[in-house]
């Protein structure tokens, strides 16, 4: 019935309507303006879909069937390294493939992933990563300025780390390929002070018995069927995995960290009590 009424009402232009095509024309050439594009010619109902799923344009932060994992942790100063490089480690253990070779597209085959077990210095647990140095100094390398920065921030030493898997999807001219991701690990750490040996040396006990619950929750997820990218052709591998390290092939990640003084005192009160409740044995 709107359809007829608006067919009849607006010189047979359809339910745009001659006057309502105008308008839409106007505030897409407008908003199109200001995203630089080049839209002579193209029909208001195409431009205006055109416009709204272009990736430029499209709210900040838009993460659509992103699976989203938090951790918390709460160690002393001297343990941060560790205990970051315990849980990213875990993560890109399961998030990582041998190199591909293809022999012809469509066919390939892939490489093994050598591992290692690392004993923590700080803390009483051992963890497995990858055998690569390349993955493990890259790392080690934005551990080390997160640890930095939590030292250096004056406040209660509050942070997190970010861990985000991605892939590629080309984007036509002008614009450059979007990175969609798909599944982001966040670690929330606070660092706890401590007066005593004997609080050090029990706090070196409760963290690796909480990175030992972390472990195991990091692999029950895992171990469920949910979204993986699919594997790619030979031409589309750089859309999906890290290329560029010799010895392994993970997932395209990335790393990112803040210092924040509002990620709560839980964890924080937590430790404490464990500490507390110890002591008093």
């Amino acid at each position: 019935m709107c359809r007829q009424n608006a067919k009849k009402g607006h010189g047979g232009r359809g339910w745009w309507g001659q006057e309502g095509s105008r308008r839409v024309t106007c505030l897409c050439s407008d908003l199109a303006a200001l995203a630089g594009w080049p839209l002579a010619g193209v029909k208001p109902p195409r431009l205006l879909f055109s416009f709204l799923s272009c990736p430029r344009v499209r709210a900040p932060g838009c993460r659509m069937n992103c699976r989203s994992e938090v951790l918390e942790v709460s160690v002393e100063g001297r343990q941060v390294e560790e205990a970051m490089l315990a849980v990213l480690h875990t993560v890109l253990l399961h998030r990582s493939t041998g190199k591909f070779h293809y022999k012809k597209e469509g066919t390939y085959s892939i490489g093994t992933v050598g591992t290692q077990d690392v004993d923590c210095d700080f803390i009483d647990f051992t963890y497995v990563r990858v055998s690569s140095e390349e993955l493990d100094r890259a790392l080690r390398k934005v551990v080390g300025e997160f640890k930095d920065a939590l030292r250096n921030s004056g406040g209660d030493g509050l942070g997190q780390m970010s861990l985000e898997f991605y892939q590629k999807k080309k984007s036509r001219w002008p614009f450059s390929d979007e990175c969609i991701p798909w599944e982001v690990w966040t670690v929330k750490v606070h660092v706890v002070a401590l007066a005593t040996e004997q609080e050090r040396q029990i706090c070196r006990e409760k963290v690796g018995e909480k990175l030992c619950e972390k472990v195991i929750n990091i692999v029950e997820v895992m171990n469920r069927h949910e979204y993986l990218p699919k594997m790619p052709t030979q031409s589309e591998v750089d859309n999906v995995f890290d290329t560029g390290l010799r010895d392994v092939q993970p997932y395209l990640y990335k790393i990112s960290f803040q210092i924040t003084d509002a990620l709560g005192t839980s964890v924080t009160t937590t430790m404490r009590r464990l500490i507390k409740d110890t002591l008093a044995l």
